[in-house]
């Protein structure tokens, strides 16, 4: 039995009879037996348990686990106590001071307090070996986590889908945008982030929507 938080098994129980789960299963329990694998098997549905299904209100898509010691726990763009914070982070964090000015700083990179409020912090791919981004990738996953959003679009009310560049981008066709709202941009990374991310204000947007819907804001 896959170890998922009980809110999301009625959700994703088909996902987990078909025989591309069975043989991603196998995969990455494969891969854990013979290799470095992050996040700590424990953590792989951490985004699951910290935000149950009945309570996702914003989902923000990753691509990859970090794949350095110690930084993946299994949401998105975060990384765990302790670790400095990555990249892409310190600029999401720069535009969250400057798109809702007297936000706190963010004294670390750990977004649990983001995923306890109804974010929803989903990877594309939930696994990868030490030192091998993308190693994980076209095994399995992606159609997991496709379901996973096509499942949110269908059976939650009003969420905020934040797709932050080209990858995620092209996950916007399997939500229903009649009832959501989905905000794009390009990515977070400091290859892209001038290039439109700085300026986009999703927190803002994010946070007017919900309340629109009479939902309670992101204290971001």
């Amino acid at each position: 039995m896959v170890k998922i938080a009980e809110s999301w098994r009625p959700v994703l129980a088909d996902e987990f009879e078909k025989p591309y789960f069975q043989k991603l299963i196998a995969f990455v329990k494969g891969e854990y037996a013979t290799a470095t694998v992050y996040p700590a098997g424990s953590q792989i549905f951490h985004a699951f348990d910290a935000t149950p299904f009945d309570q996702v209100k914003v989902v923000i898509l990753g691509q990859d686990p970090y794949h350095g010691r110690g930084q993946a726990h299994g949401l998105s763009f975060s990384v765990q106590d302790g670790q400095r914070t990555p990249p892409s982070l310190v600029n999401i964090f720069k535009e969250l001071q400057s798109d809702i000015p007297g936000t706190a700083v963010a004294t670390n990179g750990n977004l649990d307090r983001w995923a306890q409020q109804g974010v929803l912090l989903l990877n594309a791919t939930l696994t990868v070996r030490a030192g091998e981004p993308a190693s994980h990738q076209k095994r399995g996953w992606e159609e997991f986590t496709d379901a996973v959003i096509r499942k949110v679009s269908e059976g939650r009310p009003h969420v905020v889908f934040i797709l932050w560049g080209a990858y995620a981008g092209k996950k916007s066709e399997l939500i229903d945008e009649r009832k959501h709202l989905v905000i794009k941009s390009v990515h977070p990374s400091p290859f892209a982030a001038d290039k439109g991310f700085f300026g986009s204000k999703p927190f803002s947007k994010a946070n007017a929507w919900l309340a629109e819907h009479r939902l309670a804001p992101v204290k971001w």
